[in-house]
């Protein structure tokens, strides 16, 4: 199997994994919240794990994990009360959703329109929000958002970034109150994921119970996947300008390769280039990618996967829904190699040629 989804999520790196198993045993199995001496021992690597996720973080702030960056986006957005919100057309559904359920309790919510790069004019902007929440890497179509620029206009806002895709790959842009990652998507364990609050920025709880997280976020944390995420974090910061190296080797190949009749979806400047949004002209991507079941990738977002609909992203820079629908998605990282890449390629190429009746 050749794995080309890693907007959706990516492999477990082996540092990650080696620094989970001491905590996966009976030995490490303590509650990091209890007193006694194991549980001491826990709640030490606890503590490790969020200066190591914090490390890819600016400014002075506080780490606080969560279950995953759903969870985080919802509390920045529900916890800071803000009653006029600013987000962008082509935000991850757990903004855009959150956001929609808070418009139809009261508060003033404003989407921004993009242009057909995916990119917002900073001019656009409102100047009297009291929140922004941008993404910074768009996890469809690779779009890197100008958060800074977008945060200045906004004056005294808050500012939440989005930066699940960009978290471990680019630096994550100054200016920023409240930043949502995740584990998984720098080669961590699924199922914990973190809000960055800037010092003096007050948040309400989202749910109530222990207070286990400096009392605004409640539940028992477990210690495997904390270290785990801290260990992911550790090597996404070494290695970065290594693996950013790779990446545009890759995308090279990949673009190199493929031909005219394939049309780049989203700006090819201000973008990550390990994600490879691409259409051909009534293409069937679901048929190709059911077609292809030794190669994975996708059509758009895993989240909105089984709804049929043609992806938000992809309608908010102008494709029609056909175009949208004749859309996928590659992605690729630090565990791909150039030789999976090119199969890849040359299997979807031709698995592509074959709708049209062109010969191999």
């Amino acid at each position: 199997m050749i794995y080309l989804d890693y907007q959706a999520t990516t492999p477990l790196a082996p540092e990650a994994r080696e620094a989970m198993m001491a905590w996966l045993t009976i030995e490490g199995s303590a509650n990091p919240h209890s007193s006694h001496v194991p549980g001491r021992a826990a709640k030490a690597a606890v503590e490790l794990a969020r200066d190591q996720v914090a490390a890819l973080l600016p400014g002075a702030g506080h780490v606080y994990f969560t279950s995953g960056a759903t969870e985080a986006l919802n509390w920045a957005l529900q916890g800071s009360e803000a009653r006029r919100i600013v987000t962008v057309a082509t935000e991850h559904a757990a903004v855009l959703d959150t956001a929609r359920w808070m418009g139809r309790r009261g508060h003033d919510v404003t989407c921004l329109p993009v242009d057909k790069r995916g990119l917002v004019n900073p001019t656009e902007m409102p100047n009297d929000a009291d929140l922004v929440a941008v993404m910074l890497v768009n996890n469809e179509i690779g779009t890197i958002q100008a958060v800074a620029d977008l945060g200045a206009q906004a004056k005294n806002a808050l500012v939440l970034c989005d930066a699940v895709q960009g978290y471990g790959r680019i630096p994550i842009p100054s200016g920023c109150d409240m930043i949502a990652v995740s584990a998984h998507k720098i080669h961590g364990p699924k199922g914990i994921g973190a809000l960055w609050v800037r010092n003096g920025v007050k948040l309400e709880p989202l749910m109530h119970g222990g207070g286990q997280e400096a009392g605004l976020r409640s539940g028992t944390l477990s210690p495997a996947l904390c270290v785990g995420f801290g260990a992911a974090a550790t090597v996404a910061k070494a290695r970065m300008a290594q693996d950013r190296v790779h990446i545009e080797r890759l995308w090279a190949l990949a673009t190199a390769r493929l031909g005219a009749e394939w049309h780049f979806n989203g700006s090819t400047v201000a973008r990550w280039h390990g994600n490879l949004n691409v259409r051909r002209d009534e293409l069937d991507a679901a048929r190709l990618i059911s077609g292809l079941r030794d190669v994975a990738f996708s059509a758009g977002s895993a989240c909105a996967s089984g709804s049929g609909r043609p992806s938000h992203v992809l309608k908010a820079i102008g494709l029609t829904d056909a175009e949208a629908r004749s859309s996928i998605r590659l992605g690729f990282g630090r565990y791909t190699t150039e030789t999976e890449l090119g199969e890849a390629l040359e299997r979807i190429i031709a698995a592509a040629d074959a709708q049209y009746g062109v010969a191999a």
